[in-house]
């Protein structure tokens, strides 16, 4: 049962290959609220942003995602992540990503290329003071990378899902490629305080145990229920206590905002 389990997970030919939830000049901005025990701290912002770029003759979008803890908390744990995906804006397909991760005493950049021709990807991470090591990994007809997945999952048609259903995803992260999948948990109500209340698709990824996350299905994600799908509201474990995402501004929506509970 495992084993077919297994290969069903990379033989997802139905990629998600159409984008109707966002357009280059959309930004989205989030504060981190982290919470241990009784302690509440707001320590924290993102900022995720659609660019485009041309680059021999074919439209791409630009994914930029950044994230830092203010400047009062870096005694705390210091974290200044900047990542950036350039995707071919037809299939949806990285073509290249880039990540610097500055988290804690952890140092690291990561660039990786996508030849989906070839189904390989060819990696180059530097991790504090080591050398640079270069890979090529096999990657599967879907394979994209952490960024790229934020707006991946933006563009998954959910409205046949029941709940607990799996939506599998490959994805690259930290030079391996990882079979996931993001488990729809139904919808629901949120309200995102100043912004108003909306009406919600509420879905949990399996996550890859790393540096910040624990591994496991633990976090929680509220996107609108509408074509934008704006994730509103992200909580998840983190190895000590919890962090809490919410969107405090946005600008450039693609359509209108039929989720929002007048």
């Amino acid at each position: 049962g495992l084993i077919t389990h297994g290969s069903l997970l990379f033989s997802q030919t139905n990629c998600v290959s159409e984008n109707t939830a966002y357009e280059p000049g959309e930004e989205l901005n989030y504060k981190v609220i982290y919470n241990w025990g009784m302690i509440w701290l707001e320590s924290g912002k993102a900022t995720f942003r659609v660019g485009s770029a041309r680059i021999k003759g074919k439209t791409l979008y630009v994914f930029n995602g950044s994230g830092s803890t203010y400047p009062n908390y870096d005694w705390f744990y210091k974290v200044k992540d900047v990542f950036e995906s350039y995707v071919d804006s037809a299939t949806l397909r990285p073509l290249t990503t880039s990540a610097t991760i500055w988290e804690g005493s952890k140092r690291e950049k990561h660039y990786y290329v996508f030849n989906f021709n070839t189904k390989k990807a060819y990696t180059k991470i530097t991790r504090g003071s080591k050398p640079e090591k270069v890979d090529t990994v096999k990657t599967a007809a879907c394979t994209i990378d952490v960024t790229t997945a934020i707006y991946y999952a933006r563009n998954i048609d959910y409205s046949n899902c029941k709940k607990n259903d799996t939506i599998s995803i490959s994805l690259l992260l930290d030079g391996k490629v990882y079979p996931i999948y993001i488990r729809y948990l139904g919808k629901g109500q949120y309200n995102a305080g100043a912004l108003g209340k909306y009406n919600c698709i509420k879905f949990s990824p399996l996550l890859v145990e790393g540096s910040i996350f624990k591994g496991g299905e633990g976090m929680t994600v509220w996107v609108t229920d509408d074509k934008n799908k704006i994730p509103l509201y992200i909580e998840t474990p983190i190895v000590v206590g919890s962090i809490k995402v919410k969107l405090t501004s946005y600008k450039g929506l693609r359509n209108a905002e039929e989720s929002k509970i007048k």
